[in-house]
């Protein structure tokens, strides 16, 4: 823009509005950020009428840059796009004022900067697209950039870059995203030359979740790598850039264009047959070996050559991977499309079975390898059951990973093991993210009970304890009865199933494909549930086949518990006995809360920030409700007590949260 065209634009768009104060405010930024950054020359003055232009400098009379305007001269270079794009922004639609940062990223038609809302300073990242062509001459056609907000505007989803908005001016087109603090995986594999394979499957499973979300509503990205993945300040891997992401027709393929990332580009993409979900898969394949040896698997000159070995397949064999690594890579870079695996298989092949995921990777991880340390036993679990487990707890099983529930909102991740001792109330009535759940297997006939039915059951007893009345005023003194409960717990559901340990000494896991072992206290029995209502009982020496790479899972959690339990100093309480066929139906993990089902009816809950744990046993006029808050004494109150006298407010907050818990399952 030229500097009378920016004064025009100015006056025009701005201090015409003076009336409103607001908007004077607007016109005075905007002033500045024109003498800041010499939009405006010594003769453009004539531009603005003399009345705006002595209102303006009045305005700015504090200000050194407009003290010293009749002092400055032209700038000494004509004006880039980058120079046109104002310091201070006002999105029209909403009103609010932001205030534009340092660059973080550019590429071949837009740039983008960090953003800050002047009224609230939320950060944001701003992409700015210019209407008439980038630094290098490009030009980027208005109808694609409308065509990139519509498709973006549209997304939710927690793997997903989100989109807060956009506006535009004559010159430029500005999209508010979300701000990832941590930059570009292509920034953190420029700091680290290579990256570990926990760390390439811990990655590779974001990207899968949110490819996922983008391929069901038959959208490709076309332009799937590094520089386009981006890290918030949770490590959360999150795609970004969706300007050539199109919707494929009914046959699976968009226009037969070449476009995206030559070293990226799939065979059928550079044969000219169009791009398909498969392409993205194949892009999937570069990346994992781009990450673990540091270098494309298909580079060189000339392009027709690099473009032949990617038809035939061809890149250079990675010997210093592990075996699963190899063979993973060869089925994402199978030249025909039909070979590689859909994003479901991906997940089940064994580089992510039999490997080690981290639950999240630490912020130094972006410039220094991470340390993966695990307790004893656990340590010894990733290589003797790996082996053990390779025909076993595979998908396709009831553990099911909930969905961000939209753009912004990032819910933290569980650990269950090493929850804070903090103290707050995490009760919101707000939908709940459930963050995984997993379920014991139903039968064929369905005729043991189905996992919807337990959840409406729990949920009756919920409300019963809801509905007694008033909530009591003050604490009233509980009674002190035995009941069983699970005094711990340790969840690896992400690779063989969760266990726990019952107050009786016995332990259980319930497995991720659904089955069901557990060791009954004192001879030790074995009882395996293949499926609810089929119970089948052991001793130890009589487990044979299939059912000891189980066993020896169970019983290595078993011992990591009891350990963790004595190193604590847990004191032994009354506890009846459980029933042999006694198991977990269901586990449901979210931010604040652990929520368990047990066979017999049992409900409870246990709190991450609070510590307070809630128990809920028994049916109808029997049931009995057990509250313990940290360094209390179990209380226990019958349904009766609770008619009379109310439900003391620490309980009932906690009955509350886990009945909207419970909700959240019966309508995801």
């Amino acid at each position: 823009m030229g500097s009378q065209a920016q004064a025009s634009w100015l006056e025009s768009s701005a201090w015409a509005l003076r009336p409103d104060p607001n908007k004077a405010k607007w016109a005075q930024y905007q002033f500045l950020a024109c003498w800041k950054n010499k939009w405006i020359e010594r003769g453009s003055w004539r531009c603005f009428g003399a009345g705006t232009r002595e209102a303006l400098v009045a305005t700015c009379r504090g200000c050194s840059w407009a003290q010293s305007a009749a002092q400055r001269g032209p700038p000494a270079a004509p004006l880039s796009s980058a120079q046109m794009e104002p310091a201070f922004l006002r999105d029209p639609g909403s009103g609010r004022v932001y205030r534009r940062g340092k660059l973080i990223g550019k590429g071949a038609f837009s740039r983008c900067y960090k953003l800050t809302d002047m009224s609230t300073s939320a950060v944001f990242a701003l992409k700015v697209v210019p209407w008439g062509g980038g630094d290098a001459g490009h030009l980027r056609p208005r109808r694609k950039v409308e065509h990139e907000i519509a498709l973006h505007s549209r997304l939710r989803h927690r793997n997903i870059v989100a989109f807060h908005g956009h506006f535009a001016d004559r010159d430029h087109v500005y999209m508010v995203l979300e701000y990832c603090s941590h930059q570009s995986l292509a920034h953190v594999l420029k700091a680290r030359q290579t990256l570990t394979e926990p760390e390439v499957r811990y990655y590779l499973r974001g990207l899968v979740s949110g490819l996922r979300y983008l391929h069901q509503r038959h959208i490709v990205h076309r332009d799937l790598k590094l520089s386009n993945f981006f890290l918030n300040k949770n490590m959360e891997v999150k795609i970004g850039d969706l300007g050539l992401a199109t919707r494929v027709g009914p046959e699976g393929h968009c226009h037969r264009v070449l476009c995206g990332t030559p070293n990226f580009l799939a065979p059928e993409v550079i044969s000219r047959n169009g791009h398909s979900c498969q392409s993205d898969i194949w892009a999937l394949g570069c990346i994992m070996y781009t990450v673990l040896t540091g270098i494309p698997p298909f580079t060189g000159a000339p392009l027709s050559e690099m473009y032949q070995n990617i038809r035939n397949g061809h890149y250079p064999e990675p010997a210093h991977l592990s075996p699963n690594a190899r063979r993973l890579i060869a089925r994402l870079l199978a030249p025909n499309p039909a070979e590689r695996p859909s994003l479901d298989h991906l997940l089940q092949d064994d580089f992510f079975t039999q490997g080690f995921t981290p639950q999240r990777l630490p912020p130094h991880s972006c410039h220094s390898p991470p340390i993966f340390a695990f307790p004893p036993p656990l340590g010894r679990l990733f290589r003797k059951v790996g082996q053990l487990l390779r025909t076993q707890c595979r998908p396709p099983c009831p553990f099911t990973p909930k969905e961000a529930p939209g753009p912004g909102e990032e819910g933290p991740e569980l650990d269950l093991m090493e929850w804070g001792s903090e103290r707050r109330a995490p009760y919101p009535e707000a939908p709940i993210y459930l963050l995984m759940q997993g379920t014991l297997r139903s039968d064929s006939a369905g005729s043991n009970g189905s996992p919807q039915l337990e959840v409406e059951a729990a949920i009756r007893k919920l409300r019963l304890c809801l509905d007694v009345g008033p909530v009591a005023t003050q604490d009233l003194p509980g009674e002190q009865q035995p009941i069983l409960w699970v005094s711990k717990w340790v969840d690896y559901s992400s690779k063989y199933g969760f266990g726990y340990q019952l107050s009786d000494g016995g332990s259980g896991v319930l497995f991720r494909d659904g089955t069901h072992m557990a060791l009954r206290p004192p001879g030790g029995q074995v009882c395996y549930l293949p499926s609810r209502g089929d119970l089948q009982t052991f001793a130890l020496r009589d487990v044979r086949g299939p059912l000891r790479a189980k066993l020896a899972v169970l019983r290595l959690l078993a011992c990591y518990m009891q350990r963790r339990l004595r190193e604590e100093g847990t004191a032994s309480e009354p506890t009846p006995p459980a029933a042999p066929s006694l198991c977990l139906l269901r586990f449901i993990t979210a931010p604040q809360a652990l929520l368990l089902l047990l066979s017999d009816g049992t409900l409870q809950v246990n709190f991450g920030a609070t510590q307070d744990q809630l128990v809920l046993c028994g049916e109808g006029e029997g049931l009995l409700l057990t509250h313990r808050e940290p360094g209390q004494p179990r209380a226990c109150y019958s349904l009766s007590a609770l008619r009379s006298h109310g439900c003391v407010p620490a309980a009932y907050q906690c009955l509350l949260f886990a009945f909207h818990m419970l909700q959240s399952v019966q309508c995801p």
